[in-house]
């Protein structure tokens, strides 16, 4: 499939800018002295909605569509291209799930830390392998967000910046996940904005590894799968992170009424848009 170099750029320009939203993250750990937490619950419940949302309703179905229209799958039966894109969504979530188990959960990104934990020291003597295992952690997490992403706006330059605004704003308390514990590593706020500002360059990183390896074999039919797992690694961040992060917070429904007005606005684009 043949794409134009605006296409490309505007793809990695939008993949840049999710990740680089942890820096927004570390600036809310040094700056502020309590968290927002209903403004947090809202937007982790939002961003929940937009991926869920257009991972079933867009994604999926845009997946199904492509298979089912590349004849040259060798099966006669017609079950064959659901049977395809079934499995792709559900390797998809296998992926990130994997990955996601291989952290240890105290070096884990998407374990829930906030900017009060800014002012209490870690009872263990073990602060410069935290950063640092804290920093490799949130480059394994964000090099598939960073091909999804890429991957989702090089087909539809729309939902690829919905998703991109949904990656953003998801990757907020994650920039703070990065912040604190490399703050104690080092006692540097500034070293620890950078270590948690550039650990986003790992999406565009995950853009360009789909860029060179996916790109020239980018056929309708890889292309199907590619979509189907990014349909799948979508709703896992959701379920896994987002929505008990949100409810992490203590405001459930706040979480919820984010989900559907995620959902909503999403819908409203997608409409919009055909």
């Amino acid at each position: 499939m043949d794409y134009s170099s605006s296409a490309i750029w505007y793809a990695f320009a939008i993949t840049t800018f999710a990740g680089l939203a942890t820096g927004i993250g570390s600036l809310l750990a040094f700056f502020t002295k309590t968290t927002h937490k209903k403004f947090l619950t809202m937007s982790l419940g939002f961003s929940a909605g937009v991926m869920i949302y257009v991972s079933m309703i867009e994604i999926f179905p845009q997946a199904l569509e492509v298979l089912h229209e590349e004849e040259a799958l060798g099966s006669g039966s017609s079950k064959w291209p659901y049977i395809l894109t079934t499995l792709s969504f559900f390797g998809g979530i296998a992926f990130i799930a994997i990955i996601d188990r291989l952290i240890p959960d105290a070096e884990n990104p998407h374990e829930i830390r906030t900017v009060e934990d800014m002012s209490k020291e870690p009872k263990q003597n073990r602060l410069m392998r935290l950063g640092v295992f804290t920093a490799l952690a949130i480059g394994i997490h964000n090099l598939p967000e960073g091909m999804a992403t890429f991957t989702a706006a090089l087909n539809d330059p729309g939902m690829g910046f919905a998703i991109a605004v949904a990656i953003a704003i998801h990757n907020i308390p994650e920039g703070i996940a990065v912040a604190v514990p490399i703050y104690f590593a080092t006692k540097s706020r500034k070293k620890s904005f950078w270590y948690s500002f550039t650990s986003g360059l790992a999406e565009p990183v995950g853009a360009l590894i789909a860029y060179l390896i996916l790109l020239p074999f980018l056929t309708p039919t890889v292309f199907g799968i590619i979509f189907a797992a990014v349909a799948g690694i979508m709703v896992f961040i959701s379920v896994d992170e987002l929505l008990p992060a949100a409810h992490e917070f203590g405001e459930h429904h706040l979480s919820v009424y984010g989900l559907i007005a995620g959902m909503a606005i999403m819908a409203i684009s997608l409409i919009t848009l055909q």
